[in-house]
């Protein structure tokens, strides 16, 4: 310790053990793999991508030619691109807020409850379904064809009620974002399940001493102490909505490419304009969509972040 402290006053790098000395050279060995890949399948092609975003280039047989903004200004004022960024704010807001509602509302089953790992594993099962065969899946139960009606139409019928067009454009976004809820929901339980488990028993002990009721307990003991993984929870759900695309893509569209601009969201505008529903496939106009979908979830996971940050707090 007298070497260090003698080395730091007179100005030089104090001396290594040979064990520390061993490991930092051997950081850049196991460091430099990861930094590659990293740097050739994520940086670059960001780069790439807003370069692009300012071209007009259909992919192939051509080189990319200079737009200026021109993809930006015509992207704004597509009602296409309306109706996707609408949609994909419902399903992050929207969407979020249910899920989360739900998440906490079985946190405060789960805890006291018998069997709550069982049922914790069932409520996960949604997220190990393919999104693909889980729209299969949702679009058999709210199928709606004259003499072939889905499963929800089925008991609407019995039930004395009229059929509902659930996958009609208008309607399809609000059958998404259900859906979106009740299949994340359990990802999310596991997740505050887990944080939960960490807290003291004492605690909720003390409290039920005190005659608190669960709302009390969840209010002053499960959810600040679970506040960090919330944030955690809330930064994922946000990069997850945003992205959203077989889901929409199964249950909305005909079956033969991509569904009605109404039911568009941010991921289907990048893959239209890639492959070219209208004619030529057009890169420039998906990369600028594509650097807008950057920006907007760089936007809100700043915000998030910034809403959900606090003093830590020690138990």
């Amino acid at each position: 310790m007298a070497t260090v402290t003698q080395a730091a006053r007179a100005g030089r790098r104090p001396a290594l053990g040979p064990h520390l000395s061993r490991k930092r050279k051997l950081f850049w060995p196991f460091a430099a793999p990861a930094l590659a890949l990293y740097l050739a399948f994520l940086v670059l092609p960001t780069v790439a991508t807003v370069v692009l975003s300012f071209t007009s280039w259909s992919g192939a047989g051509d080189t990319p030619r200079p737009q200026g903004v021109g993809n930006y200004v015509r992207m704004w004022q597509s009602d296409a691109f309306r109706y996707a960024f609408g949609n994909t704010l419902v399903y992050v807001f929207l969407g979020g807020v249910g899920t989360f509602l739900l998440a906490f509302l079985f946190t405060m089953v789960l805890r006291d409850m018998r069997g709550g790992k069982v049922v914790r594993a069932i409520l996960f099962f949604p997220n190990i379904v393919a999104p693909v065969a889980l729209g299969m899946f949702l679009g058999f139960v709210f199928k709606y064809q004259p003499g072939k009606q889905g499963l929800a139409n089925y008991v609407l019928e019995h039930l004395g009620a009229d059929a509902a067009k659930f996958l009609a454009p208008e309607n399809v976004t609000g059958v998404v974002t259900a859906s979106l809820i009740w299949a994340s929901s359990g990802f999310y339980i596991t997740i505050l399940m887990a944080a939960v488990d960490q807290i003291p028993p004492h605690l909720y002990e003390d409290a039920d001493l005190g005659g608190a009721s669960p709302w009390q307990k969840f209010r002053s003991i499960t959810l600040p102490l679970t506040w960090d993984v919330v944030g955690v929870a809330g930064v994922l759900w946000t990069i997850n909505a945003l992205k959203i695309f077989e889901l929409v893509f199964v249950l909305a569209g005909p079956g033969t490419y991509a569904p009605p601009n109404r039911a568009w969201t941010l991921g289907i505008y990048v893959f239209d304009r890639t492959f070219g529903s209208n004619g030529t496939p057009d890169f420039g106009a998906a990369c600028a969509c594509a650097v807008a979908m950057i920006a907007l979830v760089s936007i809100l996971v700043v915000l998030l972040r910034r809403l959900m940050r606090r003093d830590a707090i020690q138990f």
